[in-house]
């Protein structure tokens, strides 16, 4: 019998998720705001519920996975781990807020649930968090995006996005304040300063570049390891640029792992 997914969102990576599904998992539940609501049951066909909220929602879903960004993470992640569930969610940068990020843990430990973190548009990460087990001296993240990656978000207050000529850097500075002013941008930030050095400490470049149609990221680790350097060029993802078709993907792994008996 399929397991039941629970999706958060279903826009531009709920849609590439549901699309690459794995065998085994069937979407039975989409939570999206009233306004998409219509549209999302139109989209669906009437084969999977939609709902606007989890008030009255008893059922139990083997899985639920965020695809909506850090406001649906603060709306809906308490509730659903204070049940029990667990959660895959891509909005690690929403763990930049101590608030949160303290009511998360409360709930994790009232409800017995389970919060995990996507790796979203990089990789990596097992790499770096097991650095971090002996020692990390310092990690950088440089992140680069044309600019219509970056329209609508605090990069316009920083930078002139119609007129920039070349690759240029707008913005340093630590990842928990990069997640915090580029919530839909800077996701990436937060993940690696999960699995590294922290929020305050992991230091952020994010740079605008208008000859590029990849966003790319760079991860230089230094530690009692060694040293590192990794660079991900992904492709955006067709209706939103802000974000790579790879962090949609590692939101399928999520749900692969969880039908796998052995995984990685």
């Amino acid at each position: 019998m399929d397991k039941k997914l629970m999706m958060i969102g279903y826009g531009a990576m709920g849609r590439a998720v549901h699309r690459l599904l794995p065998e085994g998992f069937r979407l039975h539940w989409v939570v999206v705001p009233v306004a998409s609501a219509a549209a999302t049951r139109e989209q669906l066909g009437g084969h999977t519920k939609v709902l606007v909220n989890l008030d009255n929602f008893d059922e139990r879903p083997d899985l639920v996975v965020e695809c909506a960004g850090q406001a649906a993470l603060e709306e809906h992640g308490e509730a659903l781990l204070r049940r029990g569930l667990t959660l895959v969610s891509v909005a690690s940068g929403a763990l930049a807020n101590p608030d949160l990020r303290g009511r998360l843990d409360q709930a994790l430990q009232e409800g017995g649930g389970r919060l995990e973190i996507a790796t979203g548009a990089v990789a990596g990460m097992d790499g770096l968090a097991a650095a971090r087990s002996g020692g990390l001296d310092s990690v950088l993240y440089e992140s680069c995006k044309a600019p219509r990656s970056w329209a609508g978000s605090h990069a316009e207050t920083l930078i002139d996005l119609d007129r920039v000529t070349e690759k240029t850097v707008f913005y340093q500075g630590s990842a928990g304040e990069a997640a915090r002013l580029f919530p839909a941008n800077a996701n990436v930030a937060a993940t690696i300063a999960l699995a590294g050095v922290g929020m305050e400490a992991t230091q952020v470049r994010l740079a605008v570049d208008p000859l590029t149609e990849r966003n790319s990221h760079r991860i230089h680790a230094v530690g009692r390891f060694g040293e590192f350097n990794m660079e991900i060029r992904g492709v955006p993802l067709e209706d939103n640029p802000k974000t790579s078709m790879l962090a949609a993907l590692s939101v399928v792994r999520a749900c692969q792992r969880h039908l796998d008996p052995v995984t990685l």
